[in-house]
Parts: structure tokens; C-alpha cells; sequence
């Protein structure tokens, strides 16, 4: 279906940094606009998002050059072209950018188009948006992962962990699954607030206190699930996001890398230690995910991980994999991780996002769909969720409207799907 009209405007993210919008018009009338999060903790091998640098306009974080390229260059490339489907036009521009990385037109302007392509596709389909990205029978609605206390690059407190999620997967629906993780987090900053800590939010809506250690936002957690009601491991249990690429200290004239905690303690592991200590904790505390429990450049040291507790819960790969298909096949191929974490930033086309989803879905690896800590309040990452069965997602905490955004969206497509949707739960996790 041609494309009649293709437009992009610098807009802001939920940092107020800018980011690309555009709006796509078809043949016909139908349209559909999209907006591109941001990230802060991002992979090496991630697509590149393209940034102006020029210090007098947004800290030279400015994107004026992704929007011209989207009304320049690739405008005169795909408008009032026949184009086949969403592959046709992702495709097309892949090869109009022609780096291995997306640099030459950037994965923000690419990435604007093609979620844009995808929308306007449904609304000439007169179907919803995950409809549209897979169009079947019945549908499976995600646990929500909420991240609730934040530490590492996302706040400025002394937590050296990046995430710490509730999971509430004992529930019939949705619906009642996000309740269970919004009541348990009122209680968490009630819980905070007795005890003399600091309530304020994160960048993903999580609260961000300074603790006595990283293991008191366990047992934080812990406390709360119970202040509302439910029972640890059994109602709600718990996913950790340590971001370990950021603790990672490459090795110098042949030593091996090292991982410290530059927050609290200034305490330094080896691989085989920084693995010991998530087996402790997984061990001790009912946690059934944990992402990026390594280094993306540590790739023995996630081969030692996998091996410790990769048939015990789900292990994610974000860093190390980068939604990239090509990278996460090494990993099928060394036996890395058991799961990839889904971004469409990090590969910068739908059709390639789902292309990873494929691979893993061939392979036996799950899936776990994310937002960004840059986040807009563009819904498109729910329905990619209940498009590719993806069972979990992780989209904020229970603050911050560019997240709740999200699970909003997800309650209005239960509602819609009725008996053709069922909640995942507990088996949304790997060897759970």
C-alpha cells in the first residue's frame, strides 16, 4: 500500500530529551503516527540513534538531522512507491541506510517510519495494532513486571542494581494482575516512608532511595508484597535487572574483566564470584527472572551463568544480545541465556523485532519485551506483546504516564479480546 504523506517533528521524551515523531499517511486516508523511546543503559552493539551534537541546541541531544532524513531522503525513497507489506517497507529501509548499524540515517528516524508504516497498516486493515503485527486466533495477555525500585544509571542513589521488578502472576487476568502490582506498590512507598526513606521516582516511575545495601531492596520488596496482602513467590515474585555491562571493568595487559560495585561497597568480583553471588541470591529470595546478570562482553562469564541457574529461572539477555537476530544465534549456538529482552530501538525496524521474536520462539528461548527509560507515550510495545505472545513485559513502574500508558492500553485490549485472551501467569517464565 502507497505511502501518500510522510512527515517527522522533534519531540520530547520523558526526560525532555528530544526524540522523532512521524506521521505516515496511505492511499485511501488511513494514518498512523509513532514515537521512538531512548535509552540510557544501552548495548555497544545497539542500532545507532542518531544525535545532531550540537552543544547551543538540547546538550547536543537534538535530532533535527533524523527528522530530515526522514522527509528528505528517505520521503523521495518510499512515497507513492508500491510497497508489499511491513517487510517490503522495512527492507527497503535497510538497504536505503546501508550501514550494518542504522548510522547514516539513524535508528530513530528508521525505527519513526516503521512503527508509523505499521499503524497505518491496521487503520487500512480496520484491525487494532496487534492484529495487524499477527493477525490469529486467540491472544495471551502478559504478566506486568513492574520496576519499582531503581537504582544503578536510572536514579541518583547508592543501589548499584539497575532494577528491581514485582511480578504478580498468580491472577486471573491482566487486570487483576496490575492491581495486585499498584497495590503492592502504594505499600512499598508507604513501607519507605515509615521507615525514614526517600519516596521520590526514577526515570521509570520506580522509587529511588538511598539503602544500607543493595540486598535491603530485596527484602524492601519482599516486605511490601506482604504489607498488601499477597504472598511472596507464590502471588508476586520478583525480576532483577542488575544491567551488569554497566559494573563491568574490562581487563588490562591480559587480565581477565572484573565486575564492581561502584555505588556502595567499591567491592570487585571476578565472573565466577559475580555468578556465586546471584546463585546466593536466587537461593535465598523467590526470584524467577534475571536480566543481564552478566556482561555483554563477559560472553564466558554468561556461558558460567547459564550453566548455574539456567535451568532454574529465566535468564535474559539484553546487552549481550541487542535484539539483534544475527547476535543472538551465537548465543543459541554457546548456549548463552535462555531468553532475549525485546526492544525495537535496538534493532530499529518491526520487521526485524520480530524476526528476533522468531528465532527465539525456533529455538526454545523466551521472550521479554521492554520499554526504554526514555519512554514517549506511544502504546506500541503492548501490542507487541500480545502480538508475539511474548507472556511478560516490563513497561515502568506504577507511576509515570508514558508507562502507564502502556498498561492502559493492555487493559483495553483485554477487554476487547474477551475469550480469545487468557492471562499467561506463572508459565509466562522460563522453568517456572
Amino acid at each position: 500500500m502507497k505511502i501518500t504523506s510522510l512527515t517527522a517533528l522533534e519531540v520530547l521524551d520523558s526526560r525532555g530529551n528530544p526524540t522523532v515523531e512521524a506521521d505516515i499517511t496511505l492511499e485511501g486516508g488511513a494514518t498512523g503516527r509513532a514515537l521512538v523511546p531512548a535509552g540510557a543503559s544501552t548495548g555497544e552493539k545497539e542500532a545507532v540513534e542518531l544525535r545532531d551534537r550540537d552543544p547551543q541546541r538540547y546538550g547536543g541531544l537534538g535530532v533535527q538531522k533524523a527528522v530530515a532524513n526522514v522527509q528528505g531522503e528517505i520521503s523521495q525513497a518510499i512515497l507513492n512507491q508500491e510497497l508489499a507489506d511491513q517487510a517490503d517497507l522495512d527492507h527497503r529501509l535497510i538497504a536505503l541506510d546501508g550501514t550494518p548499524n542504522k548510522s547514516r540515517l539513524g535508528a530513530n528516524a528508521l525505527l519513526a517510519v516503521s512503527m508509523a508504516y505499521a499503524r497505518a497498516l491496521a487503520a487500512a486493515n480496520g484491525k487494532p495494532l496487534y492484529r495487524q503485527l499477527a493477525d490469529q486466533a486467540s491472544y495471551v495477555l502478559p504478566v506486568p513486571c513492574l520496576n519499582v525500585l531503581n537504582g544503578g544509571r536510572h536514579a541518583d542513589n547508592n543501589v548499584d542494581f539497575q532494577e528491581f521488578m514485582i511480578a504478580s502472576h498468580n491472577a486471573p487476568t491482566f487486570a487483576e494482575s496490575i492491581r495486585m502490582s499498584v497495590e503492592t506498590f502504594h505499600a512499598l512507598k508507604a513501607l519507605l516512608k515509615q521507615k525514614g526513606y526517600y519516596t521520590g521516582v526514577g526515570d521509570e516511575g520506580g522509587f529511588a532511595p538511598n539503602l544500607k545495601s543493595n540486598e535491603e531492596a530485596v527484602e524492601l520488596l519482599l516486605e511490601a508484597i506482604t504489607k498488601a496482602g499477597y504472598r511472596p513467590g507464590t502471588d508476586i515474585s520478583l525480576c532483577l535487572d542488575p544491567a551488569s555491562s554497566e559494573l563491568w571493568e574490562k581487563g588490562k595487559d591480559g587480565q581477565p574483566g572484573q565486575y564492581r560495585l561502584f555505588k556502595s561497597t567499591q567491592q570487585t568480583f571476578t565472573s565466577a564470584q559475580f555468578n556465586d553471588l546471584w546463585v546466593s541470591w536466587v537461593s535465598q529470595y523467590p526470584i524467577i527472572l534475571l536480566e543481564d546478570g552478566m556482561g555483554e562482553d563477559d560472553w564466558a562469564g554468561w556461558q558460567l551463568h547459564t550453566q548455574a541457574l539456567g535451568s532454574k529461572i529465566e535468564l535474559v539477555g539484553d546487552d549481550i544480545f541487542c535484539t539483534n537476530p544475527a547476535i543472538l544465534q551465537a548465543g543459541i549456538d554457546q548456549h548463552i541465556a535462555n531468553s532475549v529482552l525485546i526492544k525495537l530501538n535496538q534493532i530499529g525496524t518491526v520487521t526485524e523485532t520480530l524476526a528476533t521474536v522468531r528465532l527465539a520462539q525456533a529455538n526454545g528461548y523466551n521472550q521479554f519485551v521492554s520499554h526504554r527509560s526514555g519512554e514517549t507515550e506511544d502504546t506500541f510495545v503492548a501490542d507487541l506483546t500480545v502480538a508475539t505472545g511474548a507472556g511478560h513485559l516490563k513497561t515502568g513502574s506504577g507511576s509515570r504516564s508514558e508507562r502507564i500508558a502502556k498498561f492502559n492500553q493492555l487493559l483495553r485490549i483485554e477487554r476487547e479480546l474477551g475469550g480469545a485472551g487468557r492471562f499467561a501467569g506463572i508459565k509466562a517464565f522460563k522453568n517456572q
